[in-house]
């Protein structure tokens, strides 16, 4: 007997979608991740303020979604227009890949330089002990 609270047996929280309403949520999704990808790729290109962290996060999250719709529909069964869309998408993710590789390779000489100056400037003598006597 269904007594309100418990889910009735013969009802479902989330309704069956036909084939096409799936493959058409699965391209939403396809885009929203193009479009955060695009969007990440074109900043870190221009926008030296840009927040890597901030955009990694909503990337990693459509990205989760796409994961999860993708095993819902199941691979196999995509229609063309998905796989042109996951095509293209991979594209997009390798692009996005080299220029953020190409951004941490900047970053990280930058440190090394600064590293290597500073280095520099404590060893040659300014701020040494016998320049400025002990002090205590």
């Amino acid at each position: 007997m269904y007594d309100g609270y418990a889910v009735a047996p013969s009802r479902r929280l989330v309704p069956d979608l036909d084939t096409g309403e799936r493959v058409a949520g699965l391209l939403t999704i396809i885009e929203r991740v193009e479009h955060a990808i695009e969007e990440e790729t074109a900043s870190i290109r221009s926008d030296l303020q840009f927040d890597v962290a901030g955009s990694n996060i909503r990337k990693s999250r459509h990205l989760y979604d796409l994961t999860r719709a993708l095993k819902a529909h199941g691979i196999a069964d995509l229609p063309a227009t998905a796989k042109d869309s996951l095509a293209r998408l991979r594209e997009k993710l390798a692009e996005n890949q080299t220029v953020i590789t190409a951004h941490l390779s900047a970053v990280t000489e930058v440190a090394a330089m600064m590293q290597t100056a500073i280095q520099r400037a404590e060893a040659d003598g300014t701020y040494s002990e016998s320049t400025f006597g002990r002090s205590f």
